[in-house]
C-alpha cells in the first residue's frame, strides 16, 4: 500500500518504521528537518507526500498542527483525491476532528481518527492498541497488537482523552504517594512491592515505577503533551458541561512543572516537583 507518513516524532518514527519493514511504499515528512526513516522517500512537503498515497497517515503535536498540515500552505488537501483515506493518530480535539473530516468528504475522502495508546516500546514493537473513530476497515491491516472501534468520527479521539485523563490521574496518585512516603520514611522499593501485590495495582504503576525508581525522566511521553491533552480533557468537559476538579487541580501540577523547565521530560517528571515542595528525593537502589 502507498502510504504518506507526516509526523516523526517518538511515536511516528517507529510506526513509519514499522511499515517500511511491513512491505509498504511510504513517504514521509516532518515539521523540523533531518529526520529520516531508512527506506522511505523523504518529501518536501505534506502535498508532496501525500500525492498519489492510499493512506494519509497523520501523527502530529497538537489540533493546530493538524490543521495546517491538512489544509496550510502545502498542505495535505492539495493532493487529496477521491478513495483516498486520512488516518489521524494524534491526540486532539474531537470536535475539531469532526469538522476536518466533514471538510476532506467533500473531496471524497474517508477521515478515521485513530489515536493510539501503548507508548515508546508499543510503538517501537509494533504493539499499539488504537482508538477508532469512523471505519476501522478499511486501514485495520496497517495497525498495531489490536483495534477498539468508539463509534462514528470523533468518537476515537473522545475516549483518548477520557483515557489519558485516567492516566494523568493515576500517576499523579502514584507520584504524591511516593513523596510522602518518602518524607515518612519508607523505602520506595518495598512500597512499589506492595502496590503491585495489592488492588492498587495499575498499569501505570506497573510500566512507571521502574524509570522513577531510578530516576530516568527521559521522555516516552513528554510532560508538555500531557498537559495539552489534559487541556484537551477539560475542554471538552467543559462543551459537554462537566465539572472535573481532579483534572482541574492536576493541570495546576502540570502548568508549574512547565514553569520550572520540565515541559520536554516524561510526564514522571510532575514528581520532582512534588520533590520539591517536600524536600525529600525518591529512588531506588539502583538510582
Amino acid at each position: 500500500m502507498r502510504i504518506a507518513f507526516l509526523g516523526l516524532g517518538i511515536m511516528g518514527h517507529a510506526m513509519a518504521t514499522n511499515l517500511v519493514k511491513a512491505g509498504h511504499e511510504v513517504a514521509t515528512w516532518n515539521r523540523s528537518p533531518g529526520k529520516i526513516v531508512e527506506g522511505t522517500r523523504a518529501a518536501a512537503s505534506p502535498a508532496d507526500a501525500a500525492q498519489g498515497a492510499e493512506v494519509v497517515w497523520l501523527c502530529v503535536a497538537d489540533t493546530a498542527a493538524v490543521e495546517n498540515v491538512l489544509f496550510g500552505p502545502d498542505g495535505v488537501e492539495q493532493s487529496l483525491t477521491e478513495g483516498m483515506i486520512i488516518s489521524d493518530s494524534s491526540t486532539i480535539s474531537p470536535t475539531a476532528t469532526r469538522k476536518f473530516a466533514e471538510r476532506v468528504a467533500q473531496k471524497g475522502v474517508q477521515y478515521v481518527d485513530s489515536p493510539m495508546t501503548g507508548s515508546k516500546a508499543g510503538a517501537e514493537a509494533g504493539t499499539l492498541l488504537f482508538i477508532i473513530g469512523g471505519d476501522e476497515q478499511a486501514i485495520e491491516k496497517l495497525m498495531g497488537k489490536k483495534i477498539f472501534r468508539m463509534g462514528e468520527t470523533g468518537k476515537g479521539q473522545s475516549a483518548k482523552l477520557v483515557m489519558n485523563l485516567q492516566i494523568a490521574l493515576i500517576y499523579e496518585g502514584f507520584a504524591e504517594a511516593l513523596t510522602l512516603a518518602a518524607k515518612l520514611g519508607l523505602d520506595a522499593e518495598n512500597l512499589v512491592q506492595l502496590i503491585n501485590a495489592s488492588m492498587v495495582k495499575s498499569g501505570v504503576i506497573e510500566y512507571k515505577a521502574p524509570f522513577v525508581l531510578r530516576r530516568d525522566f527521559s521522555p516516552n511521553f513528554p510532560l508538555r503533551l500531557m498537559r495539552k491533552d489534559i487541556r484537551l480533557a477539560l475542554e471538552a468537559a467543559k462543551e459537554a458541561r462537566v465539572k472535573l476538579p481532579g483534572l482541574e487541580t492536576v493541570e495546576e501540577v502540570y502548568d508549574v512543572a512547565v514553569e520550572e523547565g520540565h515541559a520536554d521530560l516524561d510526564y514522571a517528571a510532575t514528581l520532582q516537583l512534588l520533590e520539591k515542595w517536600a524536600g525529600v528525593e525518591v529512588k531506588g537502589e539502583a538510582a
